[in-house]
């Protein structure tokens, strides 16, 4: 989907891109499919900020997507592609045969009038069909990997995103994901053939700071043009170069720092990690 650019009309136009959505063939969502959700702001059950700079944004219907793609065996065609706000890839409205409905995530390639299956067992190897890994050859792109068998894609979910089946040893498949890690599934967990629509979405420019409103994100406050009671980095007289390396406010280093778990029970399926910030190097787990 190419991206469309306007003359520079006023200042905000003059680095702005929006996307053409000449590949949406439906502008209004599935009645039984949608509902509204009540938006936090950040805030948790008490009150009290947990995510900064969330606040306002446009109202929206959330689409109930079906991670899961458990209907097996039953062909399916896409009636439609819509456009979802609540994630930066379309999504694909799939007629079953036995009248049901459901929203999938729109795979690279697939358009209206395709037929689309999900099953067990071996399948047709194209694009948007999905299947246990056991059954998908070695070196396709695929999406939507579960982490589990039968909990729902949890992998390789956003625009223009996939990963790569490496291979498979025993009841395990090596995956390489997006990030350059390299980590063990189970063959049983299933995932979706193909790579995720809408690649062109990096490539939209906002171009001012009304449009990011819009989408729910309050602009963001330096550390180092806060008061040192608010910051680890604020203070001093003039521009001051904060004199120490980038944190949160709650001392947390910014760059380079390490924000996963150290005894996460998931450790032991990673292979590879993925690059580290810092270094520009990936770490090889022995």
């Amino acid at each position: 989907m190419p991206v469309k650019v306007y003359n520079p009309t006023s200042a905000g136009r003059r680095n702005s891109s929006v996307q053409d959505f000449s590949d949406v063939s439906r502008q209004t969502p599935e009645k039984a499919l949608r509902f509204r959700i009540k938006k936090s702001g950040g805030r948790n059950n008490s009150g009290m900020t947990t995510s900064r700079f969330r606040a306002g944004g446009a109202r929206k219907l959330y689409r109930l997507v079906d991670f899961r793609r458990n209907k097996f065996d039953v062909p399916a065609k896409v009636a439609a592609i819509e456009y979802d706000p609540n994630r930066n890839c379309r999504i694909a409205l799939l007629h079953y045969a036995d009248g049901e409905k459901r929203y999938i995530l729109c795979p690279e390639g697939v358009s209206v009038g395709d037929e689309l299956l999900s099953s067990q067992k071996l399948c047709e190897v194209r694009s948007g069909n999905s299947m246990p890994l056991r059954f998908i050859p070695s070196g396709l792109e695929i999406h939507n990997i579960e982490m589990e068998p039968g909990k729902g894609g949890k992998i390789a979910r956003s625009a223009g995103n996939a990963a790569t089946l490496a291979g498979k040893e025993g009841d395990v498949a090596i995956i390489s994901l997006p990030s350059g890690e390299t980590r063990r599934v189970h063959i049983r967990c299933t995932a979706t053939i193909g790579r995720v629509g809408n690649s062109d979405f990096q490539n939209v420019r906002w171009g001012k700071a009304g449009r990011t409103r819009h989408r729910g994100r309050k602009p963001h406050q330096r550390g180092t043009a806060q008061n040192p009671i608010d910051h680890p980095m604020g203070g001093g007289e003039g521009r001051s170069g904060g004199g120490r390396h980038p944190c949160s406010p709650w001392g947390k280093l910014a760059k380079g720092g390490k924000t996963r778990k150290p005894r996460n029970p998931t450790n032991r399926n990673i292979i590879r990690r993925r690059k580290s910030r810092r270094y520009g190097e990936s770490v090889i787990r022995k």
